[in-house]
């Protein structure tokens, strides 16, 4: 009976042990991914403090707008994949549209794209990157068809500028 006892006594102090090690590291590990969570907050919030943009000259031919944006910033910009211009035409087809970044190809309905005969200039630091104090062209194509009167450029982490034509 006392070996009975003793092997009870020392299952529950294992599996004691073995509850521990589980409350430990499944504490352990969730503080690491609220720390990692935060750290990525914090650097996303510098970014976005440090990023800065004017859109220096604009031109609309129809349905075609092309829009110069000067960095003004000190953060570099360089996903134009998630930027987007957002349009707003006040004629017959009204409303907001927002026009996606094209790599390929200049002048598709509902995209915009950096013509390579203007692109980002001066060009030298970073290429195809818009570093502090470089300007770049953007060839923006309205999906309504109609001349749009107004433009927002918004970059990934939310800033933004916008001009009426």
């Amino acid at each position: 009976m006392a070996v009975a006892e003793l092997i009870g006594a020392a299952v529950g102090v294992l599996l004691l042990i073995i509850v521990a090690y589980i409350v430990v590291g499944s504490t352990l590990s969730t503080a690491e991914t609220v720390s990692n969570a935060q750290k990525d907050l914090t650097l996303q919030h510098e970014s976005r403090l440090q990023t800065s943009f004017v859109i220096s000259d604009k031109t609309r031919n129809g349905p075609v707008v092309n829009i110069s944006i000067t960095n003004t910033g000190t953060e570099v910009i360089s996903d134009f994949s998630h930027m987007i211009i957002f349009t707003y035409t006040d004629g017959d087809i009204q409303g907001y549209r927002h026009l996606i970044f094209d790599k390929m190809v200049c002048g598709t309905e509902g995209t915009w794209c950096i013509p390579e005969e203007l692109g980002i200039v001066p060009d030298m630091i970073h290429p195809n990157q818009l570093d502090p104090g470089e300007k770049m062209w953007i060839m923006a194509t309205s999906p309504s068809g109609t001349a749009p009167d107004w433009c927002q450029v918004t970059t990934g982490n939310g800033v933004y500028a916008a001009a009426y034509f």
